[in-house]
């Protein structure tokens, strides 16, 4: 093997990878954000933690203290794009510059396309989208300027087949997939990796407001009490997917023994899609 397999990342390195590396989670009060965060921080990273729910972040922030790493929040709108912008250059200044950066943030509302509010589109393109593009954005000239960075964007499969009465949803993680795809081209050669994960049902408060909303259960004729049960039973496995294996996808995107994958859309879903 001509001393290839010496070259092989060993588990330590692997464990303990990301020591010393600044992560920056969005949507890190969330189900899934604060799973992400965990693991960054059980491989050694330094956590930043956006959010809108400041109560949420400190419960995360102090899990995170509890592993011996450092970990900084700050309430934020991921559709400022003032915000974004001047919270990453205050990093910088502190040469905090975010080595992964994690674009979590996203919402989901119900709605058939004839009659959909134009406020509620607006606001889940600018959530689920355009603040990706704003964080990725920030970071990626000192990323560049260092020659190594992974930018991994949490879609889902309704951004490969298309969820019915979810036009908005889909349509921003079918365009955070795609951003993914030409970004991790324009990075190629700088030593910077982009993917994205695609998770299926989540087990956490997002599906559960989803899966119990009366007007998605109206909309797809499904009986509330009914919903839950019938997901569930969507899913090859039979089961719900937990935050943690999502963020465990996450954790291995963002090492070092990732470095050959680049552009790719991961799914996390039980078997429910192949694409």
């Amino acid at each position: 093997m001509d001393g290839k397999v010496e070259r092989l990342p060993q588990l330590k390195e692997f464990q303990e990878g990301l020591r010393g590396k600044v992560a920056l989670v969005t949507g890190a009060s969330g189900d899934i954000g604060r799973a992400i965060a965990l693991y960054l921080a059980t491989r050694g990273a330094n956590l930043v933690l956006h959010g809108r729910r400041i109560n949420k972040l400190q419960a995360v922030a102090a899990e995170i203290a509890e592993l011996g790493v450092s970990c900084r929040y700050a309430a934020l709108d991921v559709r400022d794009e003032k915000a974004v912008a001047d919270s990453i250059a205050e990093l910088a200044l502190k040469e905090e510059s975010p080595d992964i950066l994690v674009n979590n943030a996203g919402i989901y509302r119900t709605a058939a396309v004839l009659g959909h509010q134009t406020v509620d589109w607006e606001e889940i393109i600018d959530t689920n989208l355009k603040g990706a593009f704003f964080y990725s954005r920030a970071v990626l000239d000192k990323m560049i300027e260092r020659r190594w960075g992974r930018i991994i964007n949490i879609s889902s499969i309704s951004g490969k087949t298309a969820e019915m009465h979810g036009a908005a949803y889909s349509a921003s993680k079918f365009g955070l997939i795609g951003f993914t795809q030409a970004l991790a081209l324009e990075s190629a050669t700088k030593g910077v990796t982009v993917n994205a994960v695609c998770p299926g049902w989540v087990e956490g408060e997002l599906s559960t407001a989803q899966l119990l909303d009366p007007v998605w259960c109206n909309l797809n004729s499904i009986k509330v009490e009914e919903s839950m049960e019938l997901a569930r039973f969507s899913v090859p496995q039979e089961r719900f997917i937990d935050a943690a294996e999502v963020a465990a996808l996450t954790a291995y995107l963002a090492s070092e023994a990732a470095r050959g994958i680049t552009g790719q859309s991961i799914n996390v879903c039980g078997g429910m899609c192949f694409v």
